[in-house]
């Protein structure tokens, strides 16, 4: 007696041994119409494509399925059967795209966005306004925070879709540019600054307590770099608008960006100093977790930031 071990039998996908939907659901038709081109025009097909989806059925399945005459088709005994079973699967299939389609009027009802602070405060409404004309039944919930806060919550999978303001994007997130803005120096009208006649320099921002926003902050980051990490904090605040108040106070200077700042400059209540050798530009992006691209209303609020 052979002592060798008999090779294992292939196993054949279950794919390939059961018809496709689109077949059993033309066997359903015949079965209910009598007629095979009564059924081709049912399902949106010719009668020679009908005959032939038939005849590869049968031969998949190794027995003969429905009796073709000049009366009109009808099923053998072995098509009964199968049509019996055919209408469990594609009862089933219907119920699984029913159920498929309720989590995505579940998914799409809803968007969860994360924003920093100056996208969020000066951006982000006017993209909120238009994306309600499109999908007004879409429920919107903003989280405001600092960019460092952001990417915590997409990770977390506490928001569809994020946006930053920093020089890097927090790691496990993809991203995209999304619009440009630039950082200025701006102090109230009092202020020694506002009366310059020559650009600041980056050693003396350097050298001067501002008020700041805080750490974990895209403003912060930019201006951080911009000056080597020497910017040294007069006050820090968690909220561009309270910068904002505070150096129309007359508490000190500040550097913020010019989306946040233009009301202000309008009407004189904040002064804009000119600053020589300090790279203030950024890009502002959209964030969201690596691999995930964003879907539903997450994608449709992303290609209204671009438009």
């Amino acid at each position: 007696m052979s002592n060798r071990e008999e090779p294992p039998t292939a196993v054949v996908p279950l794919a390939h041994r059961v018809p496709d939907l689109g077949a059993l659901e033309l066997l359903l038709a015949v079965a209910r119409l009598g007629s095979l081109g009564g059924a081709a025009r049912e399902v949106g097909i010719t009668q020679p494509a009908a005959s032939s989806r038939i005849r590869s059925m049968e031969r998949q399945l190794g027995v003969a399925l429905v009796d073709r005459s000049p009366r009109g088709s009808r099923l053998t005994d072995a098509g009964a059967l199968v049509t019996d079973w055919a209408r469990r699967i594609v009862e089933a299939a219907e119920a699984f795209d029913v159920g498929a389609q309720a989590l995505r009027d579940r998914r799409d009802s809803r968007l969860r966005v994360a924003a920093s602070m100056t996208i969020a405060e000066y951006l982000l409404p006017g993209w909120l306004l238009a994306l309600r004309a499109q999908r007004p039944d879409t429920a919107v919930s903003l989280l405001a925070g600092n960019s460092a806060v952001v990417g915590e919550r997409l990770l977390s999978g506490e928001a569809d879709l994020g946006f930053v303001e920093g020089v890097s994007v927090p790691p496990g997130l993809d991203s995209a540019v999304i619009a440009h803005d630039r950082l200025i120096v701006v102090t109230a009208p009092g202020h020694a600054w506002a009366r310059r006649r020559r650009p600041l320099e980056a050693s003396e921002l350097a050298a001067t307590p501002l008020i700041l926003r805080e750490k974990g902050s895209g403003t912060r980051q930019v201006l951080d770099a911009a000056l080597g990490g020497l910017a040294r904090p007069l006050i820090e605040l968690s909220s561009t608008t309270a910068v904002k108040a505070a150096v129309v106070s007359g508490a000190g200077p500040a550097v913020l960006s010019e989306l946040a700042v233009g009301e202000e400059l309008a009407m004189r209540r904040l002064v804009s100093v000119p600053v020589d050798g300090v790279a203030l530009a950024r890009d502002l992006r959209a964030v969201w977790p690596t691999g995930h691209r964003p879907v539903g209303p997450a994608r449709e609020l992303l290609s209204l930031t671009r438009g």
